[in-house]
């Protein structure tokens, strides 16, 4: 059935509704516990799911297999996301038809993101130049087979400051064949209400459902917010530091504003929302819970104690047990209550959802070359990292935002190794005992007391790498670490059960914190899983780069022979007790 057919249903009901969104999670075994996720997540009825589609048809295959499943398997109708950019006719051509031969009939089709900026990108083979394009093709194609649904943006699009003309851009996107439109994710309700009124104004009559994401924790957030510009009320930025310590209370706070936000909609005779999971399902069921939507009525009792705040897992797992419910409850519990993006369980749904190193850059070319300059050899890329880690520059390829407080007390020692030529793309301080309302370095509940072990990931280049591995090497066991390059070899002296075999590395846990009333939690993992899943982006952000200049340039050969010839490395210092004796292996 297509979604826009459920929409006018559920709209015409004049009852609450809502959606869901996944991603494709970076690992087999994320993938396979988000199965059992949106398994349960099914039961509570949304109108439909949709899964996201990686840039450039990165996640086109992973996509295609989670769509199938959720529409097959689970008896979902699936909404199949498609961006165009960096995708040419045959690629786009083949997605269409494995959507169609897994009974798949909703897309949205989407722009995503330019990965060289208007200046050396240009439209793939068809004119696919934005998602109107996209729209049109599938419609000449296709006919009426897919539902088309498209994004709309009720502050303007991020890189168009004139509001105005993109509003006819989304109308354009419209009248060329959309059906259904799913807004940008919003935080503010009057804004909203005011740009739908303005759509039906115009004469957008398709159904136009909001975008909402309870807010998970500070960090993502406020990535978020610095990433997409979106508004947030002066209110709920406020509360948010005041909370941002403790991150039971931002959930509870996120949660709280999704429900306020929903009764407002609902108020405003706006019932339907579309909410972005990041793959996580305990904050979603509290507020489905709340507003008493899902036709599972009341949640079941392990439902009910994944989502209540603050309660400690069965009695089974608390003694120790390994098997059964218990254990996969007090894991989702982890999975939910810590999501560490890239630093996570690579064993969770939500592996890497939060801070990527992003393989789309956000500068056009004219600013990349502003803010990062004109790179043609190995010290204009240590004066780029030194740059940013003084604060002189404000961002990386690697990084979009400054460095965090946690980091500035190791700026003389990050200043000294990029100066050396290791580049650092990403570091923590030892910590001991630190408490878990600090408003630096704390996190968790109140009352307790967190941990952390010293890493730095950085760059390598050859000429460095062979005499840096042997240190580390000579360090073992106190350091450990893991270290690939770009074709593809791996290294790592990070053994499980004695056995120096890569097959059996093992994991690392890099932050821990002792709480009140729970099993030690350990939220940031390192593995030779996460770490490869991790490699091939931070390399390819390495050629978006050099993308930023013409192709003969000499920044281009230079950038791209770079990535060719060095190494990322892992390294950490299992002696939290030393916080300094990390910095004695550059």
């Amino acid at each position: 059935m297509k979604v826009s057919e459920k929409l006018r249903h559920a709209l015409a009901s004049e009852k609450p509704f809502f959606s869901f969104e996944y991603f494709p999670p970076k690992t087999e075994q994320g993938l396979a516990n988000l199965y059992d996720r949106i398994e349960r997540m099914a039961r509570l009825g949304p109108v439909f799911v949709a899964v996201t589609w990686g840039a450039g048809g990165a996640t086109a295959q992973r996509t295609l297999e989670l769509c199938s499943a959720c529409q097959g398997v689970f008896g979902v109708e699936t909404v199949m996301h498609l961006t165009c950019t960096n995708m040419d006719k045959k690629m786009v051509d083949s997605a269409l038809a494995g959507a169609k031969a897994s009974g798949i009939q909703n897309i949205l089709a989407l722009r995503g993101d330019t990965p060289r900026g208007e200046e050396y990108w240009t439209a793939c083979e068809g004119g696919f130049s934005h998602a109107v394009d996209l729209v049109r093709y599938i419609r000449s194609e296709y006919g009426d087979y897919f539902c088309i649904g498209v994004a709309g943006y009720p502050e303007g699009h991020i890189e168009n400051p004139d509001n105005e003309k993109d509003f006819e851009y989304f109308k354009a996107k419209v009248e060329a064949g959309a059906d259904f439109v799913v807004s940008q994710l919003a935080y503010d309700v009057e804004m909203f209400v005011q740009w739908e009124r303005k759509c039906r104004e115009h004469g957008i009559m398709v159904p136009i459902v909001p975008g909402v994401l309870p807010i998970q924790s500070y960090q993502s957030f406020r990535r978020l917010a610095f990433l997409t510009r979106v508004s947030v009320p002066d209110g709920l930025r406020e509360r948010l530091e005041e909370a941002k310590t403790n991150d039971q209370a931002v959930k509870d706070l996120g949660v709280e504003h999704a429900v306020t936000m929903v009764q407002r909609l609902q108020a405003a005779g706006i019932n339907g929302v579309h909410m972005t999971t990041l793959n996580l399902e305990n904050s979603v069921q509290r507020v489905l819970a709340a507003l008493e939507m899902g036709v599972g009525g009341p949640l079941s009792p392990v439902a009910r104690q994944a989502t209540s705040a603050g309660s400690v897992v069965t009695a089974a797992a608390s003694a120790g047990g390994s098997t059964g419910i218990a254990e996969g409850v007090a894991q989702r519990r982890v999975w939910d209550d810590f999501p560490n993006g890239r630093w996570g369980d690579a064993r969770s749904p939500a592996f890497g959802s939060i801070d990527t190193y992003g393989a789309m850059l956000r500068f056009d070319p004219q600013g990349a070359r502003r803010v990062w300059g004109r790179p043609q050899q190995l010290s204009d890329i240590s004066d780029l990292f030194v740059g940013y880690v003084e604060g002189r520059i404000p961002s990386l390829p690697w990084s979009d935002e400054p460095l965090r407080a946690e980091t500035q007390r190791l700026i003389t020692e990050l200043t000294r190794i990029n100066r050396l030529g290791y580049w650092t793309v990403a570091s923590q301080p030892a910590l001991d005992g630190v408490s878990s309302t600090d408003t630096t370095h704390g996190w968790g509940p109140r009352g307790g007391y967190v941990y952390q072990k010293a890493f730095v990931e950085c760059f390598v280049p050859q000429d460095l790498f062979g005499l840096f591995l042997s240190r580390l090497q000579s360090a073992a066991p106190r350091i450990t670490y893991y270290a690939a390059n770009k074709q593809g070899d791996f290294m790592t002296n990070a053994f499980s059960n004695n056995s120096e075999s890569e097959n059996t590395s093992a994991a690392t846990a890099l932050t821990w914190g002792v709480f009140p009333g729970r099993a030690v939690v350990q939220p940031t993992l390192i593995d030779k899983m996460s770490f490869l899943a991790w490699r091939a982006e931070a390399f390819q952000t390495w050629r978006e780069w050099a993308t930023m200049f013409p192709s003969d340039s000499p920044e281009t050969r230079f950038l791209t022979a770079t990535a060719d010839e060095c190494w990322l490395v892992n390294v950490v210092d299992n002696d939290y007790k030393r916080p300094d004796a990390i910095w004695n292996m550059f």
